[in-house]
């Protein structure tokens, strides 16, 4: 019930003050803020762990977060701590990135708030994680006039929103269960706002949950029940992730394992709230795989493998894909191994 009551009130805030703002725009501000906030806790509790006692105690009332009080007091170790912290979470944030800065800039409304935010993505994504995680932020426009007509008005909007969301969050348990559910809850409400092109990016809960069922069966013989091992799991059209999770969630549930799971997804936005939706469940960078790519074009060369040594094999391939695009084949497809002995679908 918490994770729900926390996605509904993250999703009133939410409602309160896009204003005449689409609600795409404003989903992607929300949940990349939800996200950093993610990662800012995370970091900060792994931050804890490695330097043990040195990590600095504060009071309540003192405004710097405990890592920026250690940063100012151990300049000399830094380098040695953030490659700790890429060995081990694989990822860095300066102290003036964490969401604890962040929103105490948007408490005072700090014109510097719209700098040092962009600062942050940029650094998390360049910087911070593998190059698996490049352009995580890329589709946030922090400059976008849909946040006003000048920087300061924009600063002054992304001021707002920070300090809303801090305190929606703020009476919330932040561990991965519940963030990640409001998350998958909030993305499911902007969904249901955008009518029929909710398709490319959310699987609904009802649908996602049959499929799970479905595919946990043991296909040979599904008399035996629940298959408990699964190594890797295929989505070719994962939108937003959610089937993969909940897919993955089920196998869980029923006292069994997975390994990895893949996804592909073709819209960079849509492509990016994956990735971010994966770690806000906990999982580690190396326990998934999402590309960004066409399917049907076959962008992603571990589906052109020939060496059958080298082939991925899946246990299991869930999708629910967006049926409503179209399908426009050109002669060159006509060759390709996967159509070649049966023929090309109709232009659609």
């Amino acid at each position: 019930m918490t994770q729900y009551q926390l996605g509904k009130t993250l999703w009133n805030i939410a409602d309160q003050l896009r204003g005449a703002m689409n609600a795409d725009d404003f989903r992607d501000y929300m949940l990349s803020f939800l996200f950093l906030r993610y990662l800012s806790n995370n970091y900060e509790e792994a931050a804890q762990k490695e330097l043990g006692r040195d990590y600095p105690t504060l009071d309540a009332e003192h405004k710097q977060s405990p890592l920026s009080v250690w940063y100012e007091q151990n300049a000399e170790d830094i380098r040695e701590f953030e490659k700790q912290m890429r060995r081990k979470i694989h990822y860095v944030i300066k102290p003036q990135h964490l969401w604890s800065n962040i929103t105490e800039l948007a408490r005072t409304q700090s014109d510097d708030l719209l700098v040092t935010l962009e600062e942050g993505f940029r650094y998390i994504e360049n910087e911070s994680f593998e190059s698996t995680f490049q352009g995580l932020f890329s589709e946030i426009n922090l400059n976008s006039e849909k946040l006003g007509k000048t920087s300061t008005e924009r600063n002054k909007k992304l001021c707002t929103i920070i300090q809303k969301i801090a305190e929606g969050i703020a009476d919330f348990s932040t561990d991965t269960d519940t963030l990640g559910d409001a998350y998958e809850y909030l993305i499911g409400q902007f969904a249901a706002g955008s009518g029929k092109k909710a398709g490319e990016f959310y699987t609904p809960q009802q649908i996602s949950t049959i499929l799970s069922e479905i595919v946990t069966l043991d296909s040979q013989d599904p008399t035996m029940g629940k298959k408990k091992q699964f190594d890797k799991i295929l989505d070719f059209a994962c939108g937003s992730g959610s089937l993969l999770l909940n897919v993955r969630k089920r196998i869980k549930e029923n006292g069994g394992t997975v390994g990895k799971l893949y996804g592909q997804e073709k819209n960079i936005t849509t492509y990016n709230l994956a990735r971010m939706n994966m770690l806000l469940h906990g999982m580690k960078d190396t326990e998934f795989e999402i590309f960004h790519g066409d399917t049907l074009l076959n962008q992603w060369n571990i589906f052109s493998e020939i060496n059958p040594a080298k082939k991925i094999d899946f246990d299991a391939i869930v999708a629910n894909p967006p049926f409503s695009l179209r399908w426009d084949p050109d002669d060159t497809l006509a060759d390709d191994f996967r159509f070649k002995s049966y023929g090309l679908a109709p232009k659609s």
